[in-house]
């Protein structure tokens, strides 16, 4: 669910501006997975930029007050999710910690670093969604630590249906500032591609979903 339309189209020209999102459709970017992509998303690099960041924060802050989720801690998903999680944590006054994408092999072999509580309320953190797999599996390293995981909030969503049937399955509620049909808009409305790369956009997302 997009928190505010105006936010998500604000939130994507922010994203296109400073290249945390590239959108190459006829120049494709080869993701981790391998896939061959005519969009390449890092909202990593938002943390460089103070106003964007804080920007970021804020409305992730207001999308938590305005829910029904009263969290009683914040938790960020490894690694994309950490940095902007302990930012919401210190504006809201919660505690923090963050979900790696597995077990440590040495030490503690921890997977959730930071203290959490048997039943204590928690919103989820992330920076980007694509399938859901990996943002769920830190949902369920939080509930299986016995936490009441409420819900999730993230930068950016593909729209995939496959994440939406992950997310309801789960009985995860999502909150996004802005997802991937708000993007290609906000993308041609500001120059950034052609109507007649829409198409190819469009084509890619099908593909995934």
């Amino acid at each position: 669910m997009i928190y505010n339309k105006d936010i998500a189209f604000t939130t994507a020209e922010l994203l296109l501006k400073i290249k945390a999102v590239k959108l190459s459709p006829k120049d494709l970017f080869t993701w981790a997975s391998g896939i061959q992509s005519p969009i390449y998303c890092d909202n990593r690099i938002t943390l460089s930029y103070p106003e964007i960041r804080t920007f970021i924060r804020q409305h992730f802050v207001k999308a938590i007050q305005e829910s029904s989720f009263q969290p009683e801690a914040i938790a960020g998903v490894a690694t994309g999710g950490i940095a902007q999680g302990a930012l919401v944590a210190q504006e809201m006054g919660l505690p923090f910690a963050y979900v790696r994408s597995g077990k440590k092999e040495h030490g503690l072999t921890n997977q959730i670093e930071g203290e959490v509580r048997q039943g204590q309320r928690i919103v989820v953190v992330e920076d980007l969604i694509s399938t859901g797999g990996s943002s769920l599996s830190a949902v369920q390293a939080l509930r299986d630590a016995g936490c009441n995981v409420k819900g999730m909030v993230a930068i950016f969503t593909y729209n995939l249906t496959k994440a939406d049937k992950a997310f309801r399955e789960a009985n995860c509620d999502l909150i996004t500032l802005t997802d991937y049909d708000h993007l290609i808009e906000k993308a041609v409305e500001i120059g950034f591609i052609s109507d007649s790369d829409v198409k190819i956009l469009q084509n890619f997302k099908k593909l995934l979903s």
